[in-house]
């Protein structure tokens, strides 16, 4: 064994596929360091612990991880139920990061700053694919790190980085200045945030499923606290598609958001901006649209998405779309201009790679700018990636996944099949296994 076989395979992110990365990896004889930027392991996940799931819990377990935990006598908690995020967290996710063989090699705390090969910065070519990875880490406690890993697998997701209101891509004018009366993501209006959005005049921002949860729980805040007023800006001028599928969802609970979204609008309860599209911020909060609208507020809550943090990887040579900022490869199976999040074709370590050998994005963070990711693909993705690292070529080849054309989202953006359509693994005896960021 060379110098450079004998490190660790290193995961950044412990939430749901970050773990399942750990668990696969375990089970393939590595002992893998989990870095979480977090104070504990799911942060992320619990951060939306509020929001429900679309799916049940028996499609929110990797397979490797819940071998792991039945050793201990777990089992997964009412297999048809819906979890919320904070019981996704509590009853999986923190049990599971607490076992020992994860336990030893996770560090929370750990923000990863910068990734590279040691000794090369990005335009060095000598030696470059057999160097091992560096890993510059900065803790919460102040000290910093250098880590050498020979592989390092990204699933640090994307919930950090919520995509800005403004129409164009980047903040619009008075949006960064306004932050403190913005809210990237769905509000706790029953918990921590009631007191912020009671009586307030409420602005929601978005047309997903996030956007869903967000206009149903203001407006039953509405119904308790008078003067609490609730209305909706989407940059659709067609609305007709927007409520989705509906009673025809591929699971009821999903499809019953976009019924009540459309109930409360036609009893006027929301009041709809449609073909807005925000260019300016101004003090007040008064958002202007590029027609000239102008709708103020005292409350916005985005629910515009996500998009990728790539700048602890810029001295990496990746192969990623330009517009979805996927690998390459996977981009044409998931661009939302063609795809919903079940007619992903199956992949993983193959169409996960980049130009530096042995380094791959998975999760949510995978699937860059588009919106469709799904739970079990990331599993699946972390399962394949771990037979590539340990010599397993016919496992990490042997990938397929079959899910519903309208696929199943979790109110924060997981996603998993529901029990309507079946997933199907091809595995030659290998050891197989949250519109948003929480996967």
């Amino acid at each position: 064994m060379t110098a450079v076989e004998s490190l660790p395979v290193v995961v950044i992110g412990a939430g749901p596929v970050g773990l399942a990365a750990a668990a696969h990896l375990i089970e393939k004889g590595e002992s893998p360091i989990v870095l979480e930027a977090g104070d504990s392991a799911a942060t992320s996940v619990l951060s939306w612990g509020h929001v429900k799931l679309f799916s049940p819990w028996q499609y929110c377990v990797d397979d490797a991880a819940k071998r792991m935990l039945e050793l201990t006598g777990w089992t997964v908690p009412s297999p048809d139920a819906y979890p919320t995020g904070r019981e996704l967290a509590e009853a999986y996710l923190l049990p599971l990061a607490s076992l020992p063989t994860i336990a030893k090699g996770l560090r929370t705390g750990a923000k990863v700053v910068s990734v590279t090969r040691f000794g090369l910065d990005k335009m060095k070519n000598n030696g470059r694919e057999t160097a091992p990875f560096l890993l510059a880490v900065e803790y919460s406690d102040g000290r910093e790190e250098q880590l050498m890993a020979r592989a390092v697998i990204d699933a640090s997701g994307t919930y950090t980085t919520p995509n800005p209101i403004g129409s164009s891509g980047i903040p619009a004018p008075g949006e960064t200045r306004a932050s403190s009366q913005i809210l990237y993501r769905i509000p706790d209006v029953h918990g921590r945030d009631r007191t912020r959005y009671a009586g307030k005049k409420v602005v929601v921002v978005g047309s997903g499923h996030s956007a869903f949860n967000a206009l149903i729980e203001l407006t039953e805040l509405a119904k308790e606290v008078p003067g609490t007023e609730v209305e909706w800006i989407v940059r659709r001028t067609d609305l007709s598609q927007i409520y989705g599928g509906e009673t025809g969802d591929a699971l009821p609970e999903r499809g019953a958001l976009g019924s009540q979204v459309k109930a409360l609008v036609n009893l006027g309860q929301i009041q709809v901006h449609s073909g807005f599209r925000i260019a300016e911020v101004r003090p007040g909060i008064q958002l202007a649209a590029e027609d000239g609208r102008v709708v103020t507020a005292d409350e916005v809550v985005a629910t515009t998405g996500f998009r990728p943090d790539l700048k602890m990887l810029s001295e990496l040579r990746l192969n990623l779309h330009p517009a979805v900022e996927s690998p390459v490869a996977l981009a044409e199976m998931i661009d939302p201009n063609f795809h919903s999040c079940g007619t992903v074709e199956p992949h993983g370590a193959v169409e996960l790679s980049h130009p530096e050998p042995n380094f791959y994005i998975v999760g949510m963070k995978s699937y860059g700018r588009a919106p469709t990711f799904l739970m079990l693909t990331g599993y699946e993705q972390v399962r394949s990636i771990a037979c590539r690292l340990t010599g397993d070529e016919e496992g990490a080849r042997n990938t397929e996944l079959v899910l519903p054309e309208t696929g199943v989202c979790s109110g924060d953006g997981c996603c998993a099949p529901p029990p309507t359509r079946k997933t199907l693994k091809v595995l030659a005896g290998a050891s197989c296994a949250p519109e948003s960021g929480c996967c």
